[in-house]
């Protein structure tokens, strides 16, 4: 076998390699979910017989059936909805601002600033939920959804500002000078040039944000007790009950909850596939 066959051969056998390994770690990711919908397709006589059955013999959407129409699931997910996007767009409106200045300009005390923000993202969540509790019950937030919207937006706010920061200095400034020699301030350059030519960091970054506000269930289990207004953390955690699970509900109610993520990664994606600065080097 010549020299040339042997490295082909060995290339050959190292690709192999990876895509067994690729496919192996895929296996273990996708199980978890693949199995919660198998389960959300069973029947209670299905789900807890015994040897465990792995598919479905009688495939059913009783779960879907139970979970929208006993449980109001529907108006669980717009409460999450609505909340995460106005959390999320909030944390990012004011990130947006901050990072432009971390980035474009010194300051006394700007490194202190950011140690502070990367500071927070290390509080553990329990030790705050006394004290954001005692301010929300003073501005008669409680049991009301603006609470939510309010911490999500503000507790997003420091890791939003370090991240965003670091892809605005991955942008040129000649960019925003070129803009303002055109006529533009630094707000109409910010808008109308930098941001358009970061939107794959923008993207990434509100996706990220998004789903912590989806999937955060402390401060929602704490702050909202009211039925019209409980996001869906807290109406799956309303199926585990004292001496029992609802499986089949809560399984069907999982699967429609990573919808949304879902969607938004496919959407997110096409953004984070280009290059940061790909559309200012064109041309």
């Amino acid at each position: 076998m010549t020299q040339k066959r042997k490295v082909a051969l060995q290339n050959g056998i190292a690709d192999a390699s990876r895509a067994v390994a690729l496919a192996l770690m895929l296996a273990v990711i996708l199980f978890p979910l693949i199995w919660i919908f198998l389960t959300s397709l069973k029947g209670k006589t299905e789900i807890y017989v015994f040897p465990v059955r792995y598919w479905p013999e009688n495939p059913t959407f009783a779960n879907y059936e139970e979970l929208f129409g006993i449980s109001s699931f529907g108006t669980y997910f717009l409460n999450s909805l609505i909340v995460s996007m106005v959390g999320a767009g909030g944390a990012m409106l004011c990130a947006i601002m901050g990072a432009y200045v971390l980035a474009r300009f010194n300051f006394r005390g700007k490194g202190a600033l950011l140690f502070a923000f990367l500071f927070t993202q290390m509080v553990p969540m329990f030790i705050i939920l006394a004290p954001l509790y005692t301010i929300m019950s003073r501005l008669g937030l409680i049991n009301h959804p603006a609470s939510l919207m309010i911490c999500y937006a503000v507790m997003n706010i420091p890791y939003c500002t370090v991240t965003l920061r670091g892809f605005f200095q991955r942008i040129p400034g000649s960019l925003e000078e070129a803009a303002q020699i055109d006529g533009c301030n630094r707000i109409q350059s910010l808008i109308r040039i930098v941001m358009p030519v970061m939107a794959s960091g923008i993207a990434a970054t509100f996706m990220f944000v998004f789903v912590q506000c989806w999937n955060e269930v402390f401060l929602a289990i704490m702050f909202i007790d009211v039925e019209a207004y409980k996001t869906i953390p807290v109406a799956l955690n309303s199926f585990i009950m004292k001496y029992d699970i609802n499986w089949g509900a809560l399984a069907a109610g999982i699967v429609v909850s990573i919808l949304p993520t879902i969607l938004m990664f496919a959407f997110v994606q096409k953004y984070i596939a280009g290059g940061l600065t790909a559309g200012a080097v064109k041309g």
